[in-house]
């Protein structure tokens, strides 16, 4: 959950007049600041006199197949200049980095300890990004008052990182109670075994774990290339073979409904008319419905 639930306004400065170049980003009424800093830039950083105070630091790296996790390394420095050059000569795996540091200065040592501790402990719950760190950091021991300081500075960070486009710190599925009557969750029940529940969120879709899939594949489904995923999934043992059945071992994130369709069901899938709720109305029937929900409840009386 987010410091509150009001709005929220982000300046963003292009430094190089180019959005894959650097950027700082600042969040209405906090003392914090942000750095986005792609691996290359970090040789024209050496200016700012404001990256050579105590900060707390992300570098991340893209996947390399399309079911593995982005990386994530997550540090602390007293001077995040002069740890992100030492970065860029002894660790490979990062393209970019994002510093947040205190426009007052008030960071200091046992704060960024605390921070790297608690983001670490965040990032590990959410299990989006594979984390990079070879040890588990330290958190430092600080009074309550800076406890409470220190943790509304981490949702502000969850805020900034999260609108960067880095889900470092979100679970693929909201930290929400599920009831076996949750309306919110979708069914496939089809041939060959296939039997899972998923749920539909802001990034794609979630195929919940425990679901199982179709035992094979219909014909021609190699052919059209559709079981280059389902193939992954299997050999990266996202899912796993029990009892006879093929069945996803953790919560598993895919682009769209019909992409987890087409590896549950073994053939080609529209996903819009195979999830359905526990009534039976498919996918595709309920947006339309939720749009012409929301369409009746702007229009003008009269």
């Amino acid at each position: 959950m987010y410091a509150n639930k009001y709005g929220k306004t982000i300046k963003l400065f292009l430094m190089d007049s180019d959005p894959d170049g650097r950027i700082v980003c600042e969040l209405s009424n906090w003392t914090g600041k942000a750095y986005r800093i792609p691996r290359g830039k970090v040789k024209d950083c050496s200016d700012r006199e404001d990256l050579r105070s105590t900060a707390v630091y992300l570098l991340f790296g893209k996947p390399e197949t399309s079911t593995d996790k982005a990386k994530v390394y997550i540090g602390e420095a007293e001077n995040a200049y002069s740890r992100l050059v030492t970065h860029v000569s002894e660790k490979e795996f990062w393209n970019e980095a994002v510093v947040f540091i205190s426009k007052d200065e008030n960071l200091n040592k046992a704060h960024i300890k605390y921070l790297e501790s608690r983001l670490f402990e965040i990032a590990n719950t959410a299990s989006r990004y594979d984390i990079e760190n070879s040890n588990t950091p330290t958190k430092s021991s600080i009074s309550e008052s800076d406890q409470a300081e220190m943790e509304e500075f981490i949702e502000y960070i969850k805020i900034l990182i999260n609108t960067m486009g880095f889900k470092v710190f979100e679970s693929i599925i909201k930290q929400e109670p599920f009831s076996d009557n949750d309306d919110e969750k979708l069914y496939i029940k089809a041939a060959r075994g296939a039997n899972a529940e998923g749920k539909r969120t802001s990034d794609g879709f979630v195929v919940f774990r425990n679901s199982e899939i179709a035992a094979d594949t219909v014909k021609h489904y190699s052919e059209r290339g559709l079981d280059k995923l389902r193939n992954e999934l299997i050999e990266n043992k996202i899912i796993v073979k029990s009892d006879d059945k093929l069945v996803f071992q953790s919560d598993y994130l895919f682009n769209s409904p019909s992409a987890a369709a087409k590896v549950i069901m073994g053939r080609s899938a529209n996903g819009l008319l195979e999830w359905k709720d526990f009534f039976g109305k498919a996918l595709g029937d309920i947006e339309k419905q939720e749009i012409s929900t929301a369409n009746k409840q702007i229009q003008p009386k009269g």
